[in-house]
């Protein structure tokens, strides 16, 4: 666990891990992360943080990483997390990112509060999976993970539970079961020691108090999200880029066509985990700016 992680004790008295990432007195921008993922993946922003002079604040969900469980939680409970949080850290204003499975959490949350959130970005975001060719293009595991959330979550945390042992275990062998599903330019970037690490480290801290919470997390976006995207009112980007095969370019592209005041970036060349490790600074800049 990082040094530098804490956690906030919330009205409910669960607690909330967080970790902050790039410039501590820059503009702040809260990080919802993968799915499954954690609070590490502000990591994947922290370089460009210090660059952008941005204060990136990256939480953990109920039952994963440092935050306790909550029975009965929806993504549309989330906001009230983060409002929470950001009282804590005296932050009014803010920018929102969320990352793959993170990015219904944080459409929710500038939804509820405009008068707080200033932007969003959605970052190689899943888009609701009830709509016609959601997947069409998504990688076999993806489809068959997203399947079981939705039908056999129970199985779903055994595969997770496997999934977990590998990389405690055997590290190099989980990578290289990863790297089959990725597209060229995601294993380019996975390559790179520090990504692959990475990657080893925010899927065990998605599972560090066990399974159910990042389970239930895959299940909940693969659901009924709750809320209408059409009716976001802030500046909102979605950035996706025309390789991924984790969440589908049709993805990016239903989010884009939904949201009224919407601005697409669709990157060539660019795949899931890519998208996000080379263009982090465009990324940020657009956020604060």
């Amino acid at each position: 666990m990082s040094q530098n992680a804490k956690t906030a004790k919330l009205k409910d008295r669960r607690n909330l891990g967080y970790e902050e990432f790039g410039t501590p007195d820059g503009k702040p921008v809260f990080i919802f992360h993968g799915t499954p993922g954690s609070r590490y993946e502000g990591r994947l922003v922290h370089d460009a943080g210090v660059r952008q002079k941005v204060r990136c604040i990256a939480f953990d969900r109920p039952g994963i990483g440092l935050s306790g469980f909550k029975p009965h939680f929806k993504i549309t409970d989330c906001t009230d997390d983060v409002i929470q949080l950001a009282d804590h850290l005296h932050i009014d204003k803010f920018a929102v990112l969320g990352l793959s499975g993170g990015a219904p959490y944080a459409a929710d949350c500038a939804l509820k509060n405009p008068e707080r959130v200033s932007k969003v970005a959605l970052v190689s975001g899943v888009s609701p999976y009830n709509i016609p060719g959601a997947t069409d293009g998504m990688v076999q595991s993806d489809r068959i993970s997203a399947s079981l959330a939705r039908r056999a979550p129970l199985i779903l945390r055994i595969f997770l539970s496997v999934m977990a042992g590998s990389a405690r275990k055997k590290p190099e062998n989980f990578i290289a079961s990863m790297m089959k599903d990725f597209s060229e330019p995601d294993k380019a970037v996975l390559n790179q020691r520090e990504i692959s690490q990475w990657l080893i480290d925010t899927f065990l801290e998605s599972v560090r108090s066990g399974t159910k919470g990042a389970a239930r997390d895959y299940s909940l976006i693969t659901r009924e999200w709750g809320f209408q995207v059409k009716e976001i009112t802030q500046e909102v980007y979605v950035w996706h880029g025309e390789s991924d095969n984790m969440t589908p370019l049709s993805m990016g592209k239903y989010m884009a066509n939904m949201i009224p005041n919407c601005l697409p970036q669709f990157m060539p060349g660019e795949g899931h985990v890519s998208l996000i490790v080379n263009h982090a600074d465009e990324i940020l800049s657009k956020l604060v700016t």
